[in-house]
């Protein structure tokens, strides 16, 4: 099936969070959850790398460091048989169904991460083309909080967790951290259509109605009088899935 076919069965609505570590997508995509679900539409939630049992097997892989002496290289194909699998088996049968799907990272951390490492785009684009076969977002919320911001709350976050260690990626120089932050916003300069760049060092509530307003000016079918009375998550909701 062609990239234009599979689009056109297409019938729910793909948003992305993409972000450093720490932004808080998780604590997010969960509060854009309950507002949509308040207004009676359909949500998925899901998150890479994973999201399928296939890819959260890869998941193992990458996070817990074992993939890093294939390289930049191989762990970006590492992560693009992810990817294929989570369209496959969880992404596309989701949008068919007419649900929402909202996604912890997607293409634009590959590009971001094995970007920052080196990997060419030009191979970074092959893979991409194979991996997501033509399901690409609609819109792609960026929380974006500087470096040292996003790894104090991942120390506090590990620190609440009883020893929970970092995994493969947060444990990382903070000037790489900080590099991936600027390869992210040049990413939305480039795609100002598709991406709401949202800044993540405001206050939880301040956040999400930042990303209310995003998400209501990109579709229009959002009604802007409901889903005000969505319950909040609590601040334990943070990093249960980024």
């Amino acid at each position: 099936m062609s990239d234009g076919q599979e689009k056109q069965a297409v019938q729910g609505r793909f948003i992305t969070f993409e972000g450093g570590e720490g932004a808080g997508k998780s604590t997010q995509i969960t509060r854009l959850k309950n507002r949509l679900e308040a207004q009676g539409t359909q949500v998925a939630v899901t998150r890479e790398p994973g999201g399928s049992p296939g890819a959260e097997k890869i998941r193992e892989v990458l996070l817990s460091g074992q993939a890093r002496d294939l390289g930049p290289r191989g762990e970006a194909m590492l992560f693009a048989a992810a990817r294929a699998d989570h369209v496959d088996k969880t992404i596309l049968p989701a949008l068919e169904s007419g649900s929402w799907v909202l996604c912890d990272r997607y293409a634009d951390s590959t590009r971001v991460y094995q970007g920052e490492a080196g990997v060419d785009p030009q191979y970074l684009d092959l893979l991409e083309t194979l991996a997501v076969a033509g399901i690409r977002p609609e819109l792609t919320i960026l929380i974006d909080v500087p470096a040292d911001v996003g790894m104090a709350r991942v120390s506090s976050r590990s620190q609440k967790a009883e020893g929970a260690a970092p995994d493969r990626f947060e444990d990382e120089a903070l000037q790489v951290h900080e590099r991936r932050r600027v390869l992210f916003l040049d990413l939305a300069r480039k795609e100002p259509h598709r991406f709401a760049v949202i800044d993540g060092r405001q206050d939880q509530d301040a956040v999400e109605d930042m990303i209310w307003q995003a998400v209501r000016s990109h579709f229009p079918e959002v009604d802007p009088d409901e889903g005000k009375a969505a319950a909040k998550t609590s601040e334990s909701a943070d990093g249960a899935l980024s």
